[in-house]
């Protein structure tokens, strides 16, 4: 194999590159916090300044404060979307990958046409689907349930889309061995596949998750104590601009599962990316 060579001006060319890009993709989430730890005359200076001149956590404290006057505890608002966020993305990840095997290894009838269809449903983005998920929801009675956001998050084609991708690579020689060793089609499925395929559930996990972590479900939950966090928190910000700063610190608390998400399965991602699958 001929191996690729480069110079080292080359290499500090491409290391420069990459750099500039994680700073400018990074700036996003640094003027968030900076907005975070401004004081409130800070947070309306023309033009904005891109640090804090007096940093201060009492935009945080205050966050603290007003959700300790709400009719239900902050703690359970919380609890609320970590709920809704881990059943929503493990239930996803389960079905989109049950569903995506046998489009990816199994010649059926339409399986083509299903396959467009879902390519299709790609196109059209949740506000498009809000009325008649709504629609679907009040005919099932689940209206003020926490199965009005988490049903429609099984039901996401995106991850079924991925997932069909990736398991399209695997080797048929591969399944062929179990069946012929004697494994039905669950156990392969188990005990084969999904270990195979592992970089791109771990890839969907955090799809899934941001999702279900950012849905508001205020068009489905009215009770107050099955709101969720967004929710919950857009209600704090709503009041003004005596709670801007409120604002900004809510925006970074809500950032930071998501992050911690990312972090944790940050190497399957890469592998994903970079997985061109499992060769014959």
């Amino acid at each position: 194999m001929r191996k690729l060579n480069r110079t080292r001006g080359g290499n500090i060319a491409i290391f420069s590159i990459l750099i500039l890009l994680g700073i400018f993709m990074a700036l996003p989430l640094v003027y968030a916090v900076v907005q975070a730890i401004k004081p409130i005359e800070e947070l309306y200076i023309f033009p904005p300044k891109f640090y804090a001149r007096r940093p201060t956590f009492d935009n945080f404290r205050d966050l603290i404060n007003v959700s300790g006057n709400l009719a239900v505890p902050f703690e359970r608002t919380v609890m609320n979307s970590i709920f809704v966020s881990v059943i929503s993305t493990v239930g996803h990840v389960i079905i989109a990958s049950m569903a995506a095997y046998p489009l990816a290894k199994h010649k059926f009838p339409g399986s083509k046409v299903l396959f467009n269809i879902i390519v299709t449903t790609l196109m059209f983005s949740a506000p498009v689907m809000s009325i008649p998920t709504y629609i679907v929801m009040a005919k099932l009675h689940l209206i003020n349930n926490y199965l009005s956001v988490i049903l429609p998050s099984f039901a996401s084609t995106l991850g079924l889309y991925l997932m069909k991708q990736f398991m399209t690579q695997l080797p048929e020689s591969m399944l062929e061995a179990a069946r012929i060793d004697g494994a039905r089609e669950i156990r392969i499925f188990f005990k084969v596949v999904m270990p195979q395929v592992k970089p791109a559930w771990f890839t969907l996990i955090i799809f899934a998750f941001q999702a279900s972590w950012n849905q508001t479900g205020g068009s489905f939950i009215y009770n107050e104590e099955l709101k969720l966090l967004p929710t919950v928190l857009s209600q704090i910000s709503a009041d003004g601009i005596a709670h801007a700063g409120v604002s900004a610190a809510a925006a970074v608390l809500l950032m930071i599962p998501p992050i911690v998400t990312f972090l944790i399965t940050q190497s399957n991602v890469v592998e994903t990316m970079s997985h061109s699958g499992i060769k014959e």
